[in-house]
């Protein structure tokens, strides 16, 4: 029996979709990296139970850190983006959370940096709070460990190749870390949208992008690039199709960074068949049943698409690319 919701709601499936390629399968994946932070932040003595905790979020992470509050006894403050939806504002108002969101904007920079200022004034008006730094404190990191167990013991023994969507860098990068000093033969593959800068692809637009949780317009010191072996950058629609194609296949409803993962992985899977290749759904698609899923009819037979090969960033270009990393003509 689990002590609270969050303990329950953490633990991902490993689904098989076929022999050498799985789907790890989280209902919101940043519960994990939420409770892993605060557990280690209440042993070291940085924070006591009743304190409070801040950050930004896009709306992931809010959810999650406003469960892991509510399962420590903290208190949690979130200055929150425009895509997090009314379902995400109803509970954490009733989790006790507090949420403030920016104005509007169609600027991905601009609406990270005004979120990033906005909890500098209130860390001022409130030294006493502790601001999470989901984006830079390795303590995120921690709450992963446990995932890379269940991963070594469930997956056949051999190589891997573990794909995932790239955001604050925490969740594959952590994975990767511990797979390998478990002594996991592991390709790390990361996912990103066009116009981020984690991987250099912000001279490239895609005015569709609306991949919540992947990618970004500002550094962020969690992802640390040199764990990562490949980089595929894949755009809305093919992330729709990837996401759609998953569901009708498998049945596993996922979010738009699982659809784009799972365009990467079967790939990976195609380049070298001797890896198993295991791809993370971080969330469910509820969030995108309006802007992507409703377009079901549209979408691409994914048998149909393939990437642009490319050795320097420069050839960079829509609809989805990948290279090895860093790129041999960077």
């Amino acid at each position: 029996m689990h002590a609270h919701i969050a303990e329950a709601v953490k633990k991902p499936d490993l689904i098989s979709l076929a022999p050498d390629l799985a789907c790890l399968r989280f209902e919101t994946m940043k519960v994990y990296s939420a409770l892993g932070a605060v557990r280690h932040l209440l042993e070291s003595g940085t924070v006591r139970p009743g304190d409070t905790l801040v950050d930004s979020s896009s709306g992931i992470y809010a959810q999650a850190l406003a469960l892991a509050c509510h399962r420590y006894g903290m208190k949690c403050h979130i200055v929150g983006s425009t895509t997090v939806d009314r379902s995400t504002r109803v509970q954490l108002e009733i989790l006790g959370a507090t949420l403030e969101q920016v104005a509007p904007s169609r600027d991905l920079r601009l609406d990270q940096e005004t979120r990033v200022r906005r909890v500098a004034e209130i860390l001022a008006a409130h030294p006493s709070y502790h601001w999470m730094r989901q984006y830079h404190d390795d303590i995120h990191y921690h709450g992963y460990r446990e995932v890379a167990d269940e991963l070594d013991a469930e997956l056949p023994a051999g190589p891997l190749t573990l794909v995932g969507g790239v955001g604050s860098g925490a969740s594959t990068g952590a994975l990767a870390t511990y797979l390998r000093a478990a002594g996991r033969d592991v390709s790390l593959v990361g996912v990103q949208p066009f116009g981020s800068v984690t991987f250099g692809s912000e001279h490239v637009a895609d005015p569709d992008m609306i991949i919540a949780g992947i990618g970004s317009a500002i550094a962020f010191r969690n992802v640390r690039h040199e764990l990562y072996d490949r980089v595929h950058w894949v755009n809305f629609d093919s992330a729709v199709s990837g996401a759609v194609a998953l569901l009708r296949t498998s049945g596993i409803f996922a979010g738009l960074s699982a659809g784009a993962a799972h365009l990467a992985a079967r790939w990976e899977r195609l380049r070298d068949a001797s890896r198993t290749a295991v791809f993370i759904a971080a969330d469910t698609g509820h969030r995108y049943v309006d802007s992507a899923y409703a377009r079901h009819r549209q979408a691409a037979d994914i048998d149909t698409l393939k990437p642009h090969e490319i050795t320097s960033l420069d050839a960079l270009r829509h609809p989805w690319s990948t290279t090895s990393w860093p790129p041999a003509g960077r």
